[in-house]
């Protein structure tokens, strides 16, 4: 069964370029180490909310973009395993080659089992 990691973060809207090549560079070492997609959606109709949004989720400034990813794997074994290779490829441990262009401490990621799919 497929697994989903998803992540949640604010970028600097005038960096959005340097955020789509770090993305870039990034999840292609996902489809590397056996992804099946990888998708970074670039904010566009985030409203605020009532009690909570997305915005205060990662506590986005007013020069910042919402950006919403997610990782598709065939199974969570999969993913399992492509996290471990990240934790000891020095591509990810190397920022001074590919700094991200946002504030990980106000990443919010976590991985999901698919409860319902449907498609046309």
């Amino acid at each position: 069964m497929a697994y989903i990691d998803g992540f949640v973060i604010a970028a600097p809207t005038a960096n959005k370029e340097k955020f789509l090549e770090h993305a870039r560079h990034m999840d292609s070492i996902f489809i590397e180490f056996g992804a099946l997609r990888v998708m970074e959606a670039w904010g566009d109709d985030v409203p605020d909310g009532k009690l909570t949004d997305f915005k205060r989720a990662v506590q986005a400034k007013d020069d910042e973009t919402v950006v919403f990813s997610w990782v598709e794997w065939p199974d969570k074994a999969t993913r399992d395993a492509a996290m471990e290779k990240f934790r000891n490829d020095p591509r990810m441990n190397d920022p001074a080659n590919n700094p991200a262009p946002f504030d990980g401490k106000r990443m919010i990621f976590g991985g999901f089992v698919p409860a319902l799919e449907l498609k046309k």
